[in-house]
């Protein structure tokens, strides 16, 4: 059995798989063919010490859905909008990758204004509102813990809510349904079966190294943290330390994905894996077969694109 130590997200009809030396995306064109886009990766943040030092190469998993999330994202809306006679051919559009991709993918800079737009967005959804709330309600809590509690629990709440609520969108509904299909493409590779519509479909669309299940464990890592930190004299003060302590937070709860996942066949990793995976009943859907026809090329891909480039041994993310 091969792990696949790479990482993954569903996009607009689509997904993106990315490896250790170049990421791939693979979208179903308005047409009915299959796009495929790929690019190599940047090695100072994928293959520097960056990647090598623990809690510290949680960082690239927030470069996975801030950076190249948005860019694909981004690509495979502008694909999906296309006029059918305006695509390229399915042959022309799957040759492109490597250097040549590197060159034209990605470069509109609108993209790096979306990323940082969501990233504003998030960091102020998820921790600084929370905060707010939880201060507005301080004069009824008479602990630290339990006030750092009640925040935590309206950050959860929000992003149970937030997730459900956007998966009622018929659209989303399918980035989910494509999401299911990136986590069985992958089971089905890490099986070492053939990938196959077939043989990939009899797996599940939970994955123990689901970005769904790094959400939740960020929520429960910033119980502990901001508990150590005690209870802000002030508003200011209590925002603050929501961003500041972000980058810690994800770098511990990314080092808890990882070692959970990696001894998953124990009971005491199951009962830690357990919530990620049921909350990844929100996030994935059964795919179609056609989808997890685009998975496997994405992931045909970037397996392709890392061998041409003899990539080094990478550490595992997420899919």
């Amino acid at each position: 059995m091969a792990e696949f130590n790479y990482g993954g997200q569903a996009v607009m009809e689509g997904v993106m798989m990315r490896g250790s030396k170049a990421m791939a995306v693979a979208i179903r064109a308005p047409n009915g063919q299959i796009v495929v886009r790929s690019e190599l990766l940047n090695q100072r943040i994928y293959g520097g010490w960056l990647a090598k030092v623990p809690v510290v190469r949680g960082i690239t998993m927030l470069w996975d859905t801030l950076v190249l999330g948005t860019r694909t994202l981004m690509l495979s809306a502008d694909i999906a909008a296309q006029e059918p006679a305006a695509q390229e051919p399915a042959d022309t559009a799957a040759s492109k990758g490597g250097a040549d991709a590197q060159k034209s993918l990605f470069s509109d800079p609108v993209a790096w204004g979306t990323m940082l737009l969501s990233l504003a967005l998030g960091v102020g959804l998820f921790f600084l509102l929370p905060a707010l709330l939880a201060k507005w309600l301080d004069p009824l809590i008479e602990s630290a813990l339990l006030s750092n509690l009640v925040e935590s629990l309206i950050r959860l709440a929000l992003v149970l809510l937030y997730v459900w609520a956007v998966g009622m969108v018929p659209d989303i509904g399918r980035v989910y349904a494509y999401h299911g299909a990136e986590h069985k493409t992958v089971h089905a590779y890490e099986a070492g079966e053939p990938l196959t519509v077939e043989a990939i479909q009899a797996h599940t669309t939970a994955h123990t190294r689901c970005g769904t299940a790094f959400i939740l464990i960020v929520v429960f890592v910033s119980v502990v943290v901001f508990t150590l930190l005690g209870r802000p004299s002030s508003l200011w003060l209590r925002l603050g330390s929501r961003i500041l302590f972000l980058p810690l937070i994800s770098g511990i709860a990314y080092e808890w994905l990882k070692f959970s996942a990696r001894h998953e066949s124990a009971w005491w990793a199951r009962v830690l894996i357990a919530p990620g995976l049921a909350m990844q009943k929100l996030t994935t859907r059964e795919p179609e077969d056609a989808m997890v026809e685009v998975a496997v090329a994405a992931l045909k891909r970037v397996l392709e694109e890392d061998r041409l480039a003899a990539p080094a041994e990478a550490p595992a993310a997420l899919t």
